[in-house]
Formats: structure tokens, sequence, C-alpha cells
């Protein structure tokens, strides 16, 4: 019989659709141009010419946040990436050397990274490079780095006790071949949880790097920086700041419940427990 899928999967996988299909639908087709500025027509409410209104420039609110969801949802999935390309190989090697070198120095390496937030790598980074939406996914991408090479090298260790690792290892099968062929399949569920959950705080990441200018730069609409553009006119426009705001909660718990539904959908422990 077939599982039946958790309630919160349906329900984070629903709102998570929604906003990546608004991505989506941005790349082709928008109520208005985004570039486009009329000052005569700015602060508007809702209408039916503007559905969720205007900013302080006449620009279309919701055109923005078609847009908004294609730059923040485009920078966490590079940047989770990043973090995943460079991670799970670092925990794998350091797993498959449990106790060694490689193990300490991976270990080590991590917690130098992790004793710098992403707000402060993306400060470091722009300080040379300049603010971007490519230097907030590096910054973004490097801070997951450590929390991919952790996950995967936790996981893997307890895979690495299993009988069946012993009989590959009796049959001449390398440290590399086993950690291919046996280890990362059987912890890609935990990675598939850990990069949906990395997933959702990279959209809050980069908004927090939007807000305060080091993430995607203008003309290019960003969910946080109509956060910054809104604080002060929120006493007669408070839609420049609840829209995007609502944005950013229902897409991170959208994510938030999908992870924790896919975690309740593949543990086989949680799952007999329904």
């Amino acid at each position: 019989m077939t599982a039946r899928l958790p309630l919160t999967l349906v329900v984070g996988l629903a709102l998570t659709a929604v906003f990546v299909a608004a991505a989506l639908l941005s790349l082709v087709w928008t109520p208005h141009a985004v570039e486009s500025l009329n000052i005569a027509a700015r602060l508007q409410p809702a209408s039916a010419e503007h559905l969720l209104g205007t900013d302080h420039f006449g620009r279309d609110m919701l055109s923005m946040l078609m847009v908004g969801a294609r730059t923040s949802i485009a920078v966490a999935i590079v940047a989770v990436g990043i973090g995943m390309a460079l991670g799970v190989p670092l925990g794998l090697l350091a797993a498959a050397n449990h106790g060694g070198v490689i193990d300490d120095l991976v270990m080590r390496g991590n917690d130098l990274v992790f004793a710098f937030p992403a707000l402060v790598i993306a400060i470091l980074i722009t300080a040379v490079f300049g603010p971007s939406a490519f230097n907030a996914i590096l910054a973004i991408g490097i801070f997951n780095t450590p929390v991919f090479a952790r996950v995967t090298r936790g996981g893997a260790l307890a895979v690495w006790t299993q009988e069946f690792i012993l009989a590959a290892r009796v049959s001449g099968k390398g440290v590399v071949r086993i950690s291919l062929e046996h280890i990362l399949p059987n912890i890609a569920s935990l990675l598939i949880v850990q990069g949906t959950i990395q997933f959702s705080l990279g959209i809050l990441a980069e908004a927090g790097l939007s807000y305060v200018g080091l993430g995607a730069q203008p003309p290019l609409p960003s969910w946080g920086r109509m956060l910054a553009d809104s604080q002060t006119m929120i006493s007669f426009a408070p839609h420049l700041a609840v829209l995007p705001g609502l944005a950013i909660i229902a897409t991170v718990l959208g994510l938030n419940l999908t992870g924790d539904g896919l975690r309740d959908h593949l543990d086989p422990r949680l799952r007999r427990r329904r």
C-alpha cells in the first residue's frame, strides 16, 4: 500500500509551488515592467490596474514581488548548490578518514567558517569586490559548506559501521567507491531534507543581505531591499512592507514544512508511527 503523504509535506509543497510558479512566470511575463517608473501613480492602493498597488516610484507591486521571488529563489538555489557541491565531498572524505588527520583538518576548517556568519562573510567579500547578487550567493554558499559537511559526515559515520560496508571492503572495493556506491545513496534522504532547510535559510539570508544593501542591486527587485525601501513609509503606505514581508514568511514557512514533511515521509521509523 502506498504511504500517505504527511499533511505538512502537502501544505509545504503547495506554498512553495505558488512562489516557484510566480518566479518562473516572471521570466516570460509580469503585469507591468519592473523598470517602468510612473511617479504620477505612486503609492496607489490595490486596483484593477495594479492588483497589489504601487510603490513610491509608481512600480507595480505584484510585478516587483514576482521578480523578487525569482531573485530570492535563484540566489538560494545556487548558494545551496555550492554548499552541497563543496560540503558533501568534504563530509564523505572526513567520514572515510574518521579520527585521522584529514578528518581533523576538515572539521577544524568547518569550525573556522562557522565562526563567521553569512553577513560577516558577505561584508568581507563586498569590501573587496563590491555588493552584488553574485557576492551574496558566494557568501551564503560558503556558509552552507560546513553545514553540509557536518551532516554528511555524521550520516556517513553511521553507515560505515554497517555490516554491508564490511562486506564491500572484503570484496576489494576502495574507500572512494564505497563512499559513492554505498554511503552516498544511504544518506541521500538526509541530504535532501537538509537541502530543503538550507534553501529556506538561503531565502532569509538573501533578504537580510539585500536589506542592508549587500545583495541584489537596483534595478533588480529583491524582497529584502523592498523592505528596506519601505521602512520610512510604513505609517502611510504599510503595503510596501507587508507584502514582501508576507512573501518571505510564506516562502520560508512552505520550505520548512516541506523539509519536515520529507523527513517524516523518508524516515521509516517515523513512517511506521503514522
